[in-house]
């Protein structure tokens, strides 16, 4: 008699293909102990026709299973699991016990507590996302990436995958970087001088590791990216906020004891500022005269789609004292975390040394993947379409931001994927976002962005790359709803 059909079901949260969620519905029940060896499975039309599935899905994971030992056939009898199936673990559960450690005295550096905020996982079922730096599937060209993990999974490509590199990276990925992506930016530099990271976040932690030590300060911008905040505050260094006016960080307010000086000029970070070349002169000067580093994140360049980016501050310098960190995290998605640092190479080396010491190198399989999108034309086709369609809710943004009587503190000449918002004073944003999320309304709440005790809370920012340009306006008229409701019911903003 074959197991009930009605015993298997799909999960609505799997993730694959139909045919590998049967795989797995099926190892999992062999593994959980709930189908015994021996034991028939139904048959394949019958469960196909029970799970809404075409047969040749179901015929194709039976056969899978089969390769795999978890099933045998019996001539016509059909599939039966296997006496050579993996068995699960016989062993009783661990009863529940109580930690006897005092974990308050055991840790000895503690990295919780900071202000960085998150965002809900389910954020893509919101109808109004006007959430920063998630992938929009719509713009993504999946057929052509799956096409090159394909081809880095080749025969030819199988040193790639499986090599330990110890401290180097993919060559190919490598050399189209040093080629193609920072002539854009008018860097050169050589294969030496340029090393992977996981991320631009993996990059400027491992930047702060190395030049910062507790004697040594570090100035940055106000309001910043938080998460380097907390990196230079775990780096136990002497950390400087610089509040940045219309044009970036100003050089003149940087004090004289400062040693590195982190800054985002193509598009601040949250404001989305672009530094003029006359003040990226000015910045070079003043780390010159005090013989510091300047540490320059071009997270967003590749959204340059009013106008031509300008060029990199690493480009006019003559010193070798800026450090460049680039991403294809926000290009390609966020879940890729692929970085890399561009510096002179004794920086370089000592970065490259404590990369080995963590993590070795990233994965040689996403690198040679990388190298192959970008290499192939995939990535500047990806790049031009994702500026037509942030050009075009940009400009539907724009039209309800006037429309609705909201208020732009900060936007990019050139571009980006973003507008910093400012509320009336008497709004607290983290207290309209939860408003808001009901509706179906994402916005991110800016006080995380602000250093000191003193934050402003009525600062908020507004992305637009992965919200639909039809829903725009009307997600921009439920934000005016709940600033107004929150204006007439009284609610204070602190700080």
């Amino acid at each position: 008699m074959a197991l009930p059909v009605e015993t298997f079901f799909l999960r609505p949260d799997a993730q694959g293909t139909l045919q590998s969620q049967i795989q797995q519905m099926i190892a999992q029940g062999i593994l959980s102990g709930r189908f015994q060896p021996g034991e028939k499975l139904p048959s394949t039309r019958k469960l196909a026709n029970h799970l809404g599935v075409s047969r040749i899905t179901v015929t194709i994971a039976y056969t899978e299973l089969l390769a795999n030992d978890y099933l045998t056939s019996r001539g016509r009898s059909g599939y039966f699991v296997s006496q050579n199936a993996p068995t699960p673990p016989d062993f009783s559960p661990t009863p529940d016990t109580q930690d006897a450690v005092d974990w308050t005295r055991a840790i000895g550096q503690r990295f919780s507590g900071g202000v960085t905020p998150t965002k809900p996982q389910d954020w893509s079922q919101y109808r109004y996302p006007f959430v920063y730096g998630q992938a929009d599937q719509s713009l993504f060209d999946h057929a052509n990436w799956r096409l090159c993990a394909l081809q880095a999974l080749g025969q030819r490509d199988f040193n790639s995958m499986t090599s330990d590199y110890y401290d180097q990276d993919d060559p190919t990925l490598i050399e189209f970087i040093a080629r193609h992506t920072l002539p854009r930016r008018g860097i050169t530099a050589r294969p030496e001088q340029i090393l992977i990271t996981l991320g631009a976040q993996n990059a400027l932690w491992l930047t702060a590791q190395v030049l910062l030590t507790q004697r040594r300060h570090a100035a940055l911008e106000d309001p910043c990216y938080h998460a380097l905040r907390d990196i230079l505050i775990q780096s136990r260094c002497h950390v400087i906020p610089v509040r940045v006016d219309r044009d970036g960080i100003p050089p003149e307010a940087i004090p004289p004891d400062t040693d590195v000086i982190f800054t985002t000029p193509s598009h601040q970070c949250p404001t989305n500022a672009t530094m003029p070349t006359d003040r990226r002169r000015a910045l070079l000067e003043r780390a010159r005269q005090l013989d510091a580093l300047i540490v320059e994140d071009d997270y967003e360049f590749e959204t340059s789609f009013l106008r031509p980016p300008s060029p990199a501050l690493k480009s006019l310098d003559t010193d070798g004292r800026v450090i460049y960190v680039g991403s294809f995290s926000k290009s390609l998605f966020p879940g890729l975390r692929l970085g890399y640092l561009v510096g002179s190479e004794p920086f370089i080396r000592e970065v490259r040394a404590l990369r080995a010491s963590v993590l070795r190198h990233p994965p040689g399989h996403i690198q040679r993947t990388a190298s192959y999108f970008l290499s192939l034309g995939h990535y500047d086709a990806l790049v031009r379409r994702m500026g037509t369609a942030l050009h075009e809710r940009r400009e539907r943004m724009e039209d309800g931001i006037l429309a609705y009587n909201l208020h732009i503190a900060g936007q990019g000449a050139h571009g980006g994927s973003s507008f910093w918002m400012r509320a009336p004073d008497s709004i607290d944003t983290e207290v309209l976002a939860a408003r808001l999320r009901p509706r179906g309304v994402l916005i991110e709440p800016g006080r995380s962005f602000f250093g000191g005790d003193r934050q402003p809370r009525n600062f908020y920012r507004l992305g637009y790359s992965s919200i639909p340009a039809a829903r725009i306006l009307p997600g921009l008229e439920e934000l005016a709803r709940g600033i107004a409701e929150m204006r007439g019911a009284g609610h204070n903003a602190a700080g």
